[in-house]
């Protein structure tokens, strides 16, 4: 989902979306934007290429007809901290609290921008990443070589 680090390959975007025009519209704009991306109708079909790895986005419509978004979030949550984004055509701030209460990183009314979707992954995407660099340890063993190599005042 971003150019600017095109020296990783190119991210994953699960898209789960049963509606063919806004599905169509989200996988088009993300393929445009260079991202690989996998697309389900249904949510329990979206928790089995979760759990398969890979993904590092998940783009989730609100309203399914199996499991709903709702439910497939706290699923999701169990056991993946990828970041997700709830696309809905609910616009009631219940809705959206609940979301975000159930772990997802960001929220989206329909009809939305293509573009503003794209950004708003980018977003999620870098904490994600760093999240995962500093929990690796690699910033503590840096600034450990790097306090290691600095010059010491007595």
């Amino acid at each position: 989902m971003l150019r600017a680090m095109s020296a990783r390959a190119a991210p994953c975007v699960l898209v789960v979306e049963d509606e063919s025009a806004i599905a169509d519209t989200v996988l088009y704009a993300l393929r445009s934007e260079g991202c690989q991306v996998r697309h389900c109708l249904l949510g329990c079909e979206a928790l089995v290429q979760a759990r398969a790895g890979g993904i590092e986005v998940v783009v989730l419509d609100v309203g399914l007809p199996d499991l709903g978004g709702f439910e497939v979030c706290r699923e999701l949550r169990r056991f993946s901290q990828v970041p997700v984004i709830f696309l809905t055509a609910r616009n009631d701030e219940i809705d959206r609290v609940l979301g975000l209460e159930l772990g997802a990183d960001d929220d989206m009314a329909k009809p939305f921008s293509p573009r503003e979707l794209y950004a708003r992954g980018c977003g999620g995407l870098r904490r994600a990443r760093k999240r995962s660099w500093a929990g690796s340890g690699m910033a503590r063993s840096r600034s450990t070589a790097t306090d290691a190599a600095s010059p010491r005042s007595s």
